[in-house]
């Protein structure tokens, strides 16, 4: 191969390294399943409980009433299960997390009605025939995948009521005999319960940062961070200590311009006071 004429002096030029004609391929992120709007975020992955049927909202786990602590869950297939929780502080069932993306689902109020539905980590929804047998096999929401939330007796738990035929049925938890299990029974979820009971009985646990409450709070919170000096350049002048807590106090409270308006003429009395 002939080489290029180079010259006494001249730098050696550095060779230029080949680049690929396409980008190489990156690892598409992990996820969870559920669609990218739900993804959970750094933001706040914190899990708390629902106090209210208006509370539900986001990412839930749906946790039931049995010993040992079981919460709905659905294989890729739309079978539904009671899947043992493991993220639990001693034993409670109200401090419940996921630990498998089968067991948590995206609860959204359906329009026009006080139903919810619940969409599973594969797309589907949690329905209910009317035989009382539960599944997770629907793509589209119908009647039957609609679940009314009944606030309970109990403080902070709930029965979800199905569109069970004729008469109203509930979901519910039934312990049934079997020799292939390890402990000599199953737990079985079913949707044919015609009362209130235990049984039926459910706490909703939820991401903390879709709780309306805990959002109203962060805004709150959010709207008290303005510093002495920002306030003074609003107003224009050095304010007291309780010239300060009253202007933000006013941020809080959705008045904050008209206090402003009434601290600049103050100021002007006590100028030419």
């Amino acid at each position: 191969m002939v080489k290029p004429l180079t010259f006494k002096g001249d730098k050696p030029k550095k060779p230029k390294k080949r680049t690929a004609p396409y980008p190489p391929n990156k690892p598409s992120k992990p996820t969870t399943g559920l669609d990218p709007d739900d993804e959970h975020t750094t933001e706040d992955q914190s899990w708390v409980s629902a106090d209210a049927p208006s509370d539900i909202a986001g990412p839930v786990i749906i946790v039931l009433s049995s010993d040992p602590p079981t919460c709905i869950a659905s294989d890729a297939n739309g079978q539904i299960f009671a899947s043992e929780i493991e993220n639990l502080i001693e034993g409670d069932p109200s401090t419940a997390e996921p630990h498998d993306v089968r067991q948590v689902w995206v609860a959204t109020r359906v329009a026009g009605t006080d139903g919810f539905s619940f969409k599973g980590h594969h797309g589907k929804y949690l329905g209910c025939d009317n035989y009382g047998i539960p599944s997770a096999a629907s793509s589209a929401i119908s009647h039957q995948e609609s679940f009314v939330v009944i606030s309970s007796e109990v403080p902070g738990s709930f029965s979800l009521q199905t569109a069970g035929g004729d008469k109203e049925t509930f979901l519910t938890v039934k312990e049934t005999k079997s020799s292939k299990a390890a402990s000599g029974s199953v737990i079985e979820v079913r949707g044919d319960a015609t009362s209130l009971s235990f049984e039926t009985t459910v706490r909703i646990r939820m991401q903390a940062r879709f709780k309306p409450r805990i959002q109203a709070s962060k805004e709150t919170k959010a709207k008290e961070k303005i510093s002495r000096k920002e306030l003074e350049e609003i107003v224009g002048r050095r304010l007291d200590d309780d010239e300060v807590r009253r202007l933000k106090r006013a941020r809080r409270e959705g008045n904050f311009h008209e206090e402003v308006l009434d601290v600049r003429v103050r100021g002007k009395h006590d100028k030419f006071a």
